[in-house]
């Protein structure tokens, strides 16, 4: 048996680093809705995997319960049959991705080779699960298959919330307005690009998003957004006042290899100047074109002060953003207005380098980096959103504009704030000597030193929400709990169920003395078309309206009312706690609200009556 868990340790391994490697830093598949079958395959299997490996580790299955054991194997090779026909219809595989699926397979066969000598010894034996102890052995197995177990269902949890486009999910009202200005963002379904997309939305503004992944775009914006993947497909006559290029591949991505440190500087300048290449061609040239950059253009300045007109420094990064500043510049033709902003490190909900400093922090693994004595420039999101929309309205602001706020703080107090917002410690130090010994210098986006002051957005009136790092990080981490009523809800009374349930709550807040109003679809939804629903969204889903302006939807929308009806307060307060929460979303994306609607469809059909037509002579 040990033999058996040396080859299930290597399909743990290799299993995953293409989960890690291909899945999600390459291919990104638990943000990519067209890979939701992918991603329920994955989870499947990974289920599966874990508790294979469980099982196997703590016990042997004899007589009858062999059979159990014989038909998990079975399915997890279908599964993976299955799934490689999946992979091959929706995405391309690089070469590496079936050099290791290859290797997966080969190990598996071997695996399932060294297996057959134990289930056939268990399955003459009286039927019985036996424990078992392997020592580490044991122990090593159980800790790859809760790993699998949790990746699996991280994958179901995806799946779940792929099901439902994002637009649906956080809905967003699109204003109104006659002077809306036409705008065009590149880079749209990136960290700071979707923020700043919605925001233009919610001013009224017409939006033109370029993405690589256009379906992602859909996904995420909805009938809000015209999506285009090529900026060959805007015809020359299109009037654009605005363009936003955010575009660019992540820095901290991956390790910094030849190949990769190209494709870093191409991905900038390759589309500042497609940019440049729309605005020579079209009728109209835009207002201005605001060109994101990144604080790292003055490279490691110690413990220097330093604002826009500050020279530039040295290193890779530097260098990046000097050639993606100039290729902005080059691209301002035709007297166009060019800002250039120096973005520093982004603090937000839902993504960014944030969210795996957290996740660690969480755990009590903050980490200072080296000495930690580095200047870290930081910008709230919101901040960062606000300021490049304060830079499109300025036409005074132009050039060099840096995007940090005012407080910047060395690493070592970053992560000491970071692990005090969370109430963990701030005891791992990684030295600086392992750090150098990245590839490519990439030891520069952990240790070099910028300590930069926004000297242009403050000389131009503009006002951070967020200048301190306590309050940032307690506003993202620690929100406070939201204080909004609930103002409408929208009742589809075509649905048995969900008629009782609503006519429940209806009865609760008469009691209550709540003035909470329910809304019967079939009598119309004013209000819900400037959001981009129709009938049919929301026939499939709840949505309620509350007191902040918010159209939420889902789980959200129950646990507004149930925040409003103190007998099921309690119902909101434990399906908001960790774990709890995506347990409850998961059921209701995945089953109750498939369930219905699809069983609600079938009434509907079955209600309609057929109509025979006959042919008179």
């Amino acid at each position: 048996m040990i033999t058996l868990m040396i080859f299930l340790t290597l399909q743990s391994v290799m299993g995953g680093l293409d989960n890690l490697w291909h899945h999600e830093l390459q291919a990104r598949l638990p943000s990519q809705p067209g890979a939701r079958k992918e991603l329920a395959l994955h989870s499947v299997r990974e289920l599966i995997y874990g508790l294979i490996y469980i099982g196997i580790a703590w016990w042997s299955w004899n007589g009858t319960w062999v059979w159990l054991l014989i038909a998990l194997l079975v399915t997890e090779v279908v599964i993976t049959l299955w799934d490689f026909i999946e992979e091959d219809r929706s995405r391309p595989l690089p070469p590496f991705e079936r050099v290791l699926h290859t290797l997966l397979s080969i190990n598996y066969g071997v695996l399932l080779v060294l297996l057959a000598a134990p289930l056939q010894e268990w399955s003459h034996a009286p039927t019985a699960i036996s424990p078992v102890d392997y020592g580490g052995w044991s122990w090593l197995m159980t800790l790859f298959g809760c790993g699998v177990l949790a990746w699996g269902l991280r994958n179901l949890f995806a799946v779940a919330r792929l099901g439902v486009p994002q637009w649906q999910r956080d809905p967003v009202r699109a204003q109104h307005k006659a002077s809306a200005r036409e705008v065009l963002v590149t880079g749209a379904t990136g960290f700071v690009g979707r923020a700043l997309v919605r925001a233009l939305v919610e001013r009224g503004e017409r939006v033109i998003a370029l993405s690589r992944h256009p379906e992602i775009a859909r996904d995420q914006f909805g009938p809000h957004v015209e999506v285009v993947d090529d900026l060959a497909r805007l015809a020359s006559s299109r009037r654009i006042d605005t363009l936003f290029n955010l575009a660019g591949e992540p820095i901290a991505g991956g390790p910094w290899t030849r190949r990769r440190k190209q494709r870093l500087v191409d991905s900038r300048v390759a589309m500042a100047a497609r940019v440049g290449a729309l605005i020579a061609r079209l009728e109209r040239a835009p207002e201005v074109l605001i060109n994101a950059s990144a604080i790292g253009y003055y490279g490691d300045r110690a413990d220097a002060t330093l604002g826009e007109d500050d020279t530039p420094g040295s290193g890779f990064l530097a260098e990046v953003c000097g050639q993606w500043e100039a290729a902005a510049e080059r691209a301002g033709t035709r007297g166009v207005r060019v800002c250039r902003i120096r973005i520093g490190l982004v603090l937000g909900p839902g993504g960014g380098l944030l969210q795996p400093l957290a996740l660690a922090a969480r755990f009590g693994a903050a980490t200072v980096l080296g000495d930690g004595r580095q200047w870290q420039s930081w910008i709230h999101l919101d901040d960062l959103v606000r300021l490049l929309l304060h830079a499109m309205d300025r036409t005074s602001m132009r050039g060099a504009i840096n995007a940090v706020a005012p407080e910047a703080v060395t690493q070592r107090v970053f992560t000491q704030r970071l692990a005090e917002t969370l109430h963990r410690p701030a005891w791992l130090r990684v030295p600086a000597r392992f750090l150098h010994a990245l590839p490519g210098g990439m030891s520069e986006l952990f240790l070099g030193s910028q300590r930069i002051e926004p000297r242009v957005a403050l000389a131009q009136d503009f006002r951070f929400r967020h200048p301190r790092l306590d309050g940032a990080l307690r506003a993202i981490l620690v929100p406070a709990p939201s204080k909004a009523t609930t103002v409408a809800v929208y009742v589809n009374d075509a649905c048995p169920v969900c008629h009782a349930e609503m006519d429940r709550y209806r009865a609760e807040s008469q009691r209550e003395h709540r003035s909470i109003t329910f809304c019967s679809i079939d009598f119309g939804f004013p209000g819900l078309p400037a959001y981009g629903l129709k009938a049919d969204d929301l026939r499939r889903r709840l949505f309620v309206y509350t007191s902040d302006g918010r159209l939420r939807s889902g789980m959200d929308a129950m646990r507004a009312i149930w925040r409003d009806l103190p007998s099921l307060r309690w119902l909101a307060w434990v399906s908001g706690l960790p774990g709890f929460r995506q347990l409850a979303d998961l059921i209701y994306d995945l089953v109750l609200a498939p369930a219905l609607d699809a069983w609600n469809r079938r009434r509907a059909a079955a209600s309609t009556p057929s109509v025979t037509v006959t042919h008179q002579p």
